[in-house]
């Protein structure tokens, strides 16, 4: 065989075997078909439970709404690396799915007589202590951890956009009802004026009213920069405005924790970590294999007995730590499921605690309105300086805003327990 046709075999056999990759299966869908969800799963394929119960998970925000509008202009409008990096995960576990057929791979090597022999290798895995079904099993939870963090990823998206939708809509409330507040302030202003102007009060008086009118006007310019900013950043993420009229947000939320996806994480992280243990293991254990090779100089079949990791007087403790990982790997979901309950019940006591000061607070405002109701009234009878009303009134606004800021704050809350347990976007929609 001259040269020539030694290069010529060579590139025949790369052309072949794709320069040593295994033949069997393809990476991906070749007909440019994608699924509706990044989570279906084909039906002829091993279905995951974690995958599943992803994909099953429903939002809680009411259809029709403008918090339903908010969460989908978000999910449409998302392109997160997570998504990328699921995909990757599902190439591989393809990839991966097909490690237990024969692989071809061509061989060149220089006999002694300096002569170029092009061959090749067709080897199949007889034995290998699980080594191959672990690789299946790591590539398997490789994917759902991908998947786990792609739904977390977009419930956090769907959180935050719905938090600036709500902190916008807070600003305004507390902006609007700063502006009835000057006004009414303002009126004791011109009142104030009129006795200090006439020698029957004293100019500290209008000072005083001027100080309250300058500390509500700075609380209204607060509250405004903060809706507008809100708003500014949600257009920005989604691409959209959306109505600023205000709508009450009630989730009912399951009455534990164990849904959460940190959990569900954790769990896939740690099944992972096993399978990975077990191919470490393999690795240090004998493997056996049947090999047959066709060449220029000649055709033959063997029995080949090796080990993927040399042994040494390390491996004792090397198989030692393995199993060690293993047990680490589950300690870690008691670990996940102990974070979650406490967050959890956290989440819920501020949740209980902002719903009681949202009352409060309410009912405090109905009494301060009721109070300065009177004292207004005694005022224009003439039965009470105006210098005793004003302090009413400025309680009052305290213990309205005191009300709002606790109404949004039981929503904020709502929220985030929602995005933890992964019930703001629909699992077919992520």
């Amino acid at each position: 065989m001259d040269l020539a046709q030694r290069i010529s075999a060579v590139a025949l056999l790369c052309g072949l075997t794709a320069c040593g990759m295994p033949i069997a299966g393809t990476l991906g869908s070749q007909d440019g078909s994608a699924p509706q969800s990044n989570f279906a799963q084909a039906e002829d394929a091993p279905q995951s439970e974690v995958i599943t119960s992803l994909m099953q998970r429903q939002t809680l925000l009411q259809e029709g709404t403008v918090y339903a509008e908010v969460a989908q202009a978000s999910l449409s409008a998302s392109a997160r690396a997570s998504e990328s990096a699921l995909i990757s995960a599902r190439l591989r576990a393809e990839a991966k799915s097909k490690n237990w057929l024969p692989s071809l791979r061509p061989t060149v090597s220089l006999n002694d007589l300096g002569d170029m022999v092009a061959s090749l290798l067709l080897e199949q895995i007889l034995f290998d202590n699980g080594r191959r079904k672990a690789e299946r099993a790591f590539a398997a939870a490789d994917v759902e951890v991908a998947a786990v963090t792609l739904s977390a990823d977009m419930n956090d998206r769907v959180k935050t956009a719905l938090s600036l939708y709500v902190s916008g809509l807070r600003g305004d409330e507390k902006a609007a009802y700063s502006h009835r507040a000057v006004r009414t302030m303002r009126d004791f202003e011109r009142v104030v004026v009129g006795r200090v102007n006439g020698g029957v009060s004293d100019r500290s008086d209008l000072n005083v009213v001027q100080s309250k009118i300058s500390g509500v006007q700075a609380s209204m310019a607060t509250a405004s920069d903060a809706a507008r900013t809100a708003r500014a950043e949600l257009e920005a993420m989604t691409g959209r405005q959306f109505s600023a009229a205000p709508q009450r947000l009630e989730l009912s939320l399951p009455p534990d924790g164990r849904d959460y996806l940190s959990v569900l994480k954790a769990k896939s992280e740690a099944t992972r970590t096993i399978e990975q243990a077990k191919m470490e293991r393999a690795g240090l254990l004998p493997q056996v294999g049947a090999t047959g090779q066709i060449g220029s100089e000649g055709s033959g079949a063997g029995v080949l007995l090796n080990l993927s990791e040399p042994l040494g007087l390390g491996t004792p403790a090397a198989l030692q730590a393995v199993e060690a990982s293993k047990e680490a790997a589950l300690r870690r979901i008691g670990e996940a499921e102990e974070d979650a309950r406490r967050e959890y019940s956290r989440e819920i006591q501020r949740l209980s605690s902002y719903r009681r000061q949202e009352r409060e607070a309410l009912a405090l405002s109905r009494a301060s309105r009721e109070t300065y109701r009177l004292f207004r009234a005694q005022f224009e009878a003439g039965q009470r300086p105006v210098m005793d009303v004003i302090p009413i009134y400025e309680e009052l606004v305290k213990r309205e805003q005191a009300y709002i800021d606790a109404k949004y704050e039981v929503v904020l809350i709502q929220l985030a327990l929602a995005a933890s347990l992964g019930l703001l976007a629909d699992g077919d929609e992520i």
